[in-house]
């Protein structure tokens, strides 16, 4: 079992991690600002982590965003592929805030967490956790549906909780695209462009 990391080392030097997970949260909000460079997105995320002994450290600063990476994947190699992504820390804020209330009774508004509790709760949240039935609604696959009324229901809510970052992106699979052109075909309704 690994312990939730406090420091990273780089060669002989040891660089004490801010491991609050609101700090944590901070790197993926820097890490998605594309009004900044990827030099500033990761001197951003350095600073965040490791304070001034990172900024100040310039030679380490590869192997120090190295340490950062694996910290903020929680050392887990996988990550998220964008074409099926249905969580976003940011966008999702207040429905993690609400699943940590209902779940653990946990005001994180209120509390200290290492950002590997909290990931680790975040990933425990049960199928009746507020993130966890939006995460549900996002991935529901419409092609399932046949009753029109019931299929209206799942569009509108499908997209009322897409996530805005994915939107412009957002490539129905081709049974996903037939079933929402049949049920339009189908009732009359005009499709709104997505």
């Amino acid at each position: 079992m690994i312990n939730n990391p406090e420091f990273v080392k780089i060669g002989d030097k040891k660089f004490k991690i801010n491991t609050s997970y609101k700090v944590a949260l901070r790197c993926e909000k820097v890490s998605q600002d594309n009004c900044i460079s990827d030099t500033e997105r990761a001197l951003a995320i350095i600073y965040l982590l490791f304070g001034d002994a990172g900024l100040e450290d310039k030679e380490n600063w590869e192997n120090l965003l190295k340490a950062a990476k694996k910290y903020l994947n929680c050392a887990q190699k996988a990550s998220l592929d964008d074409n099926k992504k249905d969580f976003d820390y940011i966008e999702d804020e207040r429905f993690i805030k609400t699943s940590f209330i209902q779940e653990y009774n946990i005001d994180l508004s209120k509390v200290s967490l290492h950002w590997w509790d909290f990931f680790d709760l975040l990933n425990g949240l049960s199928d009746k956790a507020v993130l966890s039935r939006i995460r549900e609604i996002r991935n529901f696959d419409l092609s399932k549906i046949k009753d029109p009324n019931e299929k209206e229901k799942w569009i509108r809510a499908k997209k009322q909780f897409a996530l805005k970052s994915c939107i412009k992106n957002k490539k129905y699979t081709a049974d996903e695209e037939k079933s929402i052109n049949a049920f339009y075909e189908l009732t009359g309704i005009q499709r709104e462009e997505d």
